[in-house]
Parts: structure tokens; sequence; C-alpha cells
């Protein structure tokens, strides 16, 4: 028994065995490397090593002897009705959504995800089924973190190159992002905040060496944030957070480690708040970027924001407040 598989454009470049794990999903990857050491997979009617990159066309023969094993299929799960996709920006290979605080970007096997009873990343292969290329080995993804509670910007690759090109500027960090966030207290000049975090995987918590706690054991990473204050009375601050690195709750941590906890963050210190902590990723800026008409510049992408931030906001600093 063989199963044939052919490349195409997305699996361009990538190595085989990698391919392979995508679309021999049920196999074990120890399998997959026992078959190739075996001889029992074939390139174009040739033996083929793990390492071998692959070419769009490609024509790959997979004996089993190990189990039967079917490729890759798509979702046959029903997705549950919610909010239409909030879609900011799609082309060059990326999409960009608002996304709705309370609904998780990843769900995770036998649940139903998110707030609105799917992930963010479930709807988004639903609506870009019909128009993705067949590959044996790209999946839509995000491309960045962005927790459940929070809302705003997030981006999603539709194909090999975008997710690179856009993984290759978030690694040089030449991508800016932009929080809006609404703290305790009174915050009245720009500040930079400068932190070791480290990260308690198990109580799914960072701490900053500046509070009067630590995460035993786990690895310090450098977080960079600066913050300037839009609006602010007695009570209460809205900051413009923009971040230089991107750790996991780095700015709930930051904030909190200087008494400053983002209301309704009870997680870090805050007041309760009806619907949980503002948290909202307003604006990136993406440079060098190609537009379809083949112009260079800066794409900026801004998420407007939700019903329930606005009025808030207008609750604590008045309805003349001008973002």
């Amino acid at each position: 028994m063989s199963l044939k598989l052919k490349a195409e454009a997305d699996d361009q470049g990538r190595r085989l065995d990698r391919v392979l794990r995508k679309a021999l999903e049920d196999m074990p990857l120890s399998a997959i490397h026992r078959q190739l050491r075996k001889g029992l997979v074939l390139v174009n009617g040739k033996k083929a090593e793990a390492n071998y990159l692959v070419n769009s066309g490609d024509e790959i023969r997979v004996k089993l002897k190990e189990m039967p094993v079917q490729p890759k299929a798509k979702s046959q799960g029903r997705i549950m009705a919610g909010p239409p996709l909030s879609i900011l920006f799609e082309g060059e290979g990326l999409l960009v959504l608002n996304k709705a605080a309370g609904l998780a970007v990843h769900g995770t096997k036998g649940s139903e995800g998110g707030a609105y009873g799917n992930s963010l990343a479930e709807q988004v292969l639903e609506y870009l089924k019909p128009k993705l290329p067949p590959s044996l080995s790209f999946k839509p993804g995000p491309l960045h973190r962005l927790d459940k509670p929070s809302s705003g910007v997030i981006v999603f690759s539709t194909n090999l190159e975008g997710a690179r090109n856009f993984s290759a500027l978030l690694q040089k960090r030449e991508i800016k992002k932009y929080y809006l966030a609404l703290a305790e207290g009174k915050i009245v000049k720009e500040e930079i905040w400068r932190d070791d975090l480290t990260r308690d995987r198990e109580k799914k918590k960072t701490y900053s060496k500046e509070s009067d706690y630590s995460a035993a054991g786990a690895k310090a990473k450098a977080a960079l944030t600066r913050i300037k204050t839009l609006a602010s009375n007695t009570e209460y601050s809205l900051i413009l957070a923009e971040i230089e690195t991107g750790r996991t709750h780095q700015i709930r941590a930051q904030a909190a480690a200087r008494g400053h906890p983002l209301l309704g963050d009870i997680k870090y210190g805050g007041k309760k708040n009806k619907g949980g902590f503002l948290l909202h990723a307003w604006r990136m800026e993406i440079p060098a970027f190609i537009s379809a008409g083949g112009k260079a510049g800066p794409l900026v992408i801004e998420a407007p924001l939700p019903d329930y931030f606005l009025l808030k906001l207008n609750e604590l600093f008045g309805e003349d407040l001008v973002l």
C-alpha cells in the first residue's frame, strides 16, 4: 500500500520531513523518520532524505508499512455561529482582524474554544477555505500573540510567503505595536518600563523583578514598554503602550509591578470590573510593505475600540476625550 502526494506552491522550500509531518497528521514523527531511513519515501521516483527541500510539483510517494495513514483532512466539525470576522486588511499573504475580547485565538481539541463557540483560528480557516490554494504543509495561523481577554489587531497568514515576511520583520523588531489600556492610579508622565520578566507556567502568570514575587526556576526575559498617558484623573489613567518585546502578559505584569494594575485585572491585583480588564491592541505599523499596486511603504492598521471600552472612557474622562 502506498500514498501519493503532490507538493504545491506553499510547500516550496520546506524540509521533506516537515511537509510529511503536516500532511500525515496521524503518523508520529518517529514513524515518518523510520519510513525515510528505510527508503520508503520516494520523491519523483527516487529515495529522499529527511532534509530534502521540497519543490512545487514534486510527486511524493510514501510506502505505508507501519500504519494506514490518510492525508490530513480539512476539519469537518461544525463551526458554531458567531459574529462575522472583523477584517481590517486582507492582502499580500496577510489577514488582519479586530479580535473581540473573550474570544480565544486557538481552540483546544474537544472544546468549543472561545466565547462564540469556536476559536478565532477556526473561524479564519472556515473563511479562507474556499480561497486557499492546495498545500500539503501550509495552514493559516496567527503570527503573533493576543490573549483571550484582550481585543484588537491580530494578524494571520494566508500563504507561506506572507508568514515568512511578517515573522522576519517581527524578529527584527521592526513592527510597531500599540495598545490602549485602562490602569489604576494616576500616571502623569511618559515612562519607559524595563523589566526582566519570568513566567510561571503552572500558575499561568508573569512576574517582574520589581515586584514582590518570582517564578522559581524560570528564565528571565527582558521586556521593554514605552508608556504615554492620554487621560487621567485621581483614580485611573488611560495609557498608550508601545511594546518592543512580546512577552506573555507583558503590559499587565509591568503595570502591576509599578502599582498600576489594569482595572479589572484581578489576576494581577486589579479591582473588580464588570466585563474584566480593558486592554486593546489598537494600532500596528508594518514597515517596508509592498502594496497590491507595487508601491513600497508602511502599512498602518488601527482597530476601533469596542463600545464597552468607549463607554467606560466616557464615564471616567468625559465625552470630549479624543484618541
